[in-house]
């Protein structure tokens, strides 16, 4: 998506005189606009959001709150889709920036998952073959997902939606990113070289022969997170080294070889339970994004938590949500102009939100 540039009036301010308008246009505002803050958001966001949680928790608290007109949603552009998609078609939702995307979601377009479809259908029996879409994807694959008879995922409850697929059909194609899949396989019994293939967009035929098509139970894209490819199994030997007695946890956006490394891994929200009920004194090794890691260490000031890997990267894409687009949306609305609004398209509408309601029922 195209953000176009800020008014210079914007980009001219410091940090203080920011944080004065956007608390005056928050408080004209009132209870007509409703602000998300997702965790991988700098505290310079999270201080005025009314909720802050993962990608689909936000959508659901959009959901749940129908008399706001308004949905600011600080997070990136698949995020804004799926609140689009659960909210009321008399609310609407805000993308703060619309160049805040996520590179994984960007690894499977809707061109290339139906070229994939259609050549696996020469090869598998398309009908009990169930597609799974984490919901880090655009709304056109969530549509996609829908129209097929599969269902969307989040990273806590991959393994029930895996479950229910292979309940339905012979093999499960899951997108856009390889590791959740194949994590979530793993765990449930799954052997990841003989029960998995790796379908490469950019190759022809996917890059896998017909014979390992039919032979796997997941076909799983060959996308990842750029953040969690960051952490290595060298990073948590050097933890356990350094901090005897540390627990490491990562989340299953990881590779297979940390993730067997590690202590546990799951979700954003299991991560944060694990750090919560920690005992005081305790060591947390973290493998996730920065900005959550370091607000983990703020609010437990009793234990040690840290992240995995020695040179900070934050999620570039989240991190365009800086506070003068903020604060630039925020005073739009007070003055009566909606910028940045996010719709999903009338034909994906439907099928996409089956495919998110597939979810809810499964979990």
């Amino acid at each position: 998506m195209f953000q176009a540039p800020l008014p210079p009036e914007y980009t001219r301010l410091d940090a203080e005189a920011i944080a004065e308008r956007i608390g005056a246009a928050r408080a004209a505002l009132g209870e007509r606009v409703l602000i998300l803050g997702h965790h991988y958001q700098r505290d310079e966001i999270i201080r005025w959001a009314d909720y802050r949680g993962d990608s689909f928790k936000l959508s659901r608290q959009a959901a749940q709150h129908p008399g706001e007109p308004t949905i600011v949603f600080c997070g990136v552009h698949f995020m804004a889709e799926s609140a689009d998609l659960l909210t009321t078609p008399e609310q609407a939702v805000i993308l703060p920036n619309l160049s805040a995307g996520c590179s994984m979601a960007d690894m499977a377009s809707i061109r290339q998952v139906e070229d994939a479809w259609h050549h696996l259908g020469t090869v598998v029996d398309v009908e009990r073959l169930v597609p799974i879409t984490y919901v880090n994807s655009a709304a056109a694959l969530k549509a996609f997902v829908g129209r097929h008879g599969g269902s969307c995922c989040t990273s806590a409850n991959a393994r029930k939606v895996l479950e229910w697929a292979l309940a339905r059909g012979e093999r499960v194609m899951f997108f856009p990113d390889q590791h959740l899949g194949r994590n979530t396989a793993v765990q449930m019994g799954f052997d990841p070289d003989a029960d998995m293939a790796l379908w490469d967009p950019h190759q022809a035929g996917g890059g896998v022969d017909a014979e390992s098509l039919r032979r796997a139970r997941f076909i799983l894209w060959k996308g990842h997170c750029s953040v969690h490819q960051r952490f290595t199994v060298e990073q948590i030997e050097t933890a356990r080294r350094e901090h005897p007695g540390v627990r490491v946890i990562v989340h299953p956006e990881c590779s297979l070889e940390v993730v067997r490394a590690a202590d546990a891994s799951g979700s954003t929200e299991r991560i944060i339970d694990a750090v919560r009920s920690g005992s005081p004194g305790s060591a947390w090794a973290v493998g996730t994004e920065i900005h959550l890691v370091k607000r983990l260490q703020e609010e437990h000031p009793d234990r040690r938590v840290f992240c995995l890997d020695p040179v900070v990267c934050p999620c570039s894409t989240m991190y365009r949500i800086h506070p003068r687009y903020l604060l630039w949306v925020l005073e739009n609305l007070a003055n009566g102009v909606i910028v940045n609004r996010v719709r999903v398209a009338d034909e994906d509408r439907e099928p996409a939100r089956l495919s998110l309601e597939r979810m809810l029922a499964i979990s």
